[in-house]
């Protein structure tokens, strides 16, 4: 992978980084540089921020705005290229002169900073820009420069831009023509993938996640329509997306769906309404070359509270260590290993095998983990009338666990499920693969929070609770648990 000398676009529609290029540079807000992860090797340097819902001098989000881009101006080396995944104004208004100041004032004083750094922003339509026909008229206003390569009716709303080796796609979540929020036309872009077969990663952008995010489910409010989702994420699987980047539920997250990467980040200012102590300010920064995507999720202190590498690289050769079932003391699975061993972070890898028995439909554990009797801190079990592969965290004695849930088991049947927790993607980084070799997928949960808070207990039972063999005893037969570990 490999930066181009200029920043062509699909069909060869120039860059509007010139936009920007004639005016005069302007000095970094004060601070040291912020080291930024870089290619190894040739590939692509860039910034991922968005919903700053500013605009208008003076209100709240102007200020909480600057904080995050006085991060993204001390990156060193600056950035390649900007994503902003739409909410750049506050919007919302019928009067497009107020929608014109807006943008007028966010481009020219807010993002000020940007000129003359030959640094193009991308951007995407969204639910605070393009609403009804004076918003969606006023953004094709804004993106006079963008690329005229999108559906022949959404011009300026959808388009895609290629930088040599690497497809960037713009998708419009807020289409009209479909029902407007949480609507996206989905036959362009499949075009539109199949037709740059060659780019050695995609990666598409919009605004609406697809997948909910922290329990943010409502369909066309806060994630996409779910059979356009369903039909876009299909897309993404049959092309070779690398990742699918969003905003809009103010938090980040990541997420992995069939191999395919959800990244959200929706921090750049809009802090009153983040779940405190949870969410934060936020920039990300990433770096993408042939052994994949690297970031680094970095607050407006400065601070990285957040980073992965994708796809993770597990330890090879692989040996798994069979964990045996008991209520006496065992060994940590990671406490011999380096952190060489382990080049994507820290990340536990269990293997549960067994056979189902028909009929069952309460509670079965596989594997209880706990450092005292009652609840356990990590637990993989089968639960319900449909032995839903379940995994309960709970970091905290006396509250209410976080739970994950995987894909059904049939009666009688063998499973065989590998599941991944990684404690650096956070709540989506308890996730699950059939046998060896499948695509990775983010359990499914409400939580806005992950593995990271769990203090590893130091004892574990297999195929029953930490009460003993009567406590959620497993009912089938051959069952198994391993953890891989170097």
């Amino acid at each position: 992978m490999g930066r181009p000398a200029t920043d062509p676009v699909v069909d060869g529609a120039s860059s509007w980084c010139a936009v920007l290029a004639d005016m005069p540079a302007l000095n970094a807000p004060p601070g040291s540089p912020i080291a930024a992860i870089v290619p190894r090797g040739l590939g692509h340097q860039f910034v991922i921020y968005g919903d700053s819902c500013s605009g208008v001098p003076g209100a709240p989000h102007e200020e909480t705005f600057a904080q995050v881009n006085r991060i993204v101006a001390r990156l060193t080396p600056s950035p390649q290229f900007i994503v902003f995944p739409g909410d750049e104004i506050a919007g919302l208004t019928g009067v497009a002169d107020t929608l014109r100041a807006q943008w007028r004032y966010w481009t020219d004083v807010e993002m000020k900073w940007l000129r003359g750094r030959d640094i193009p922003l991308y951007r995407t339509t969204s639910n605070h820009t393009v609403y009804d026909g004076i918003s969606e008229a006023v953004f094709r206003e804004i993106q006079y420069h963008a690329p005229d390569n999108g559906p022949r009716d959404q011009r300026g709303l959808s388009y895609a831009v290629r930088r040599g080796d690497l497809l960037l796609t713009f998708v419009n979540t807020v289409w009209s023509g479909l029902g407007g929020e949480g609507h996206v036309e989905t036959e362009w872009i499949a075009e539109l993938l199949r037709d740059h077969r060659d780019a050695a990663a995609k990666i598409v952008v919009g605004h609406h996640p697809i997948h909910a995010v922290n329990g943010y489910s409502a369909p066309s409010q806060h994630v996409v329509d779910p059979k356009q989702g369903a039909t876009l994420w299909s897309i993404f699987k049959d092309n070779g997306v690398l990742a699918y980047v969003t905003s809009h539920v103010l938090a980040f997250d990541v997420q992995v769906h069939d191999g395919v990467l959800q990244l959200t980040s929706a921090g750049a200012g809009t802090k009153h309404r983040m779940p405190e102590g949870i969410e934060y300010l936020h920039c990300v920064q990433a770096a993408l070359d042939q052994e994949g995507l690297r970031y680094q999720v970095i607050d407006v202190d400065a601070r990285v509270r957040e980073r992965l590498t994708w796809p993770v690289r597990l330890p090879q050769p692989p040996r798994w260590r069979p964990i045996v079932g008991g209520a006496g003391p065992w060994q940590n699975p990671l406490a011999d290993t380096t952190p060489s061993d382990w080049p994507s972070g820290p990340v536990f890898l269990w293997r549960v095998q067994g056979r189902t028995e028909p009929g069952a439909a309460g509670e079965q554990a596989l594997l209880s983990a706990s450092s005292s009797e009652g609840l356990p801190a990590f637990q993989i079990a089968l639960r319900g009338p449909d032995q839903t592969l379940t995994v309960v965290v709970s970091p905290e004695p006396g509250r209410s666990p976080g739970y994950w849930h995987g894909p059904r088991t049939a009666p009688g049947g063998t499973f065989d499920f590998q599941i991944m927790v990684h404690t650096d993607m956070g709540p989506g980084g308890l996730l699950v693969r059939s046998g060896e070799g499948g695509s990775w997928s983010s359990l499914r949960s409400s939580s806005a929070w992950g593995a990271e808070r769990l203090v590893w207990p130091s004892r574990a039972t297999v195929g029953h609770g930490p009460l003993g063999p009567t406590d959620r005893p497993f009912l089938g037969r051959a069952l198994s648990v391993s953890v891989i570990a170097q």
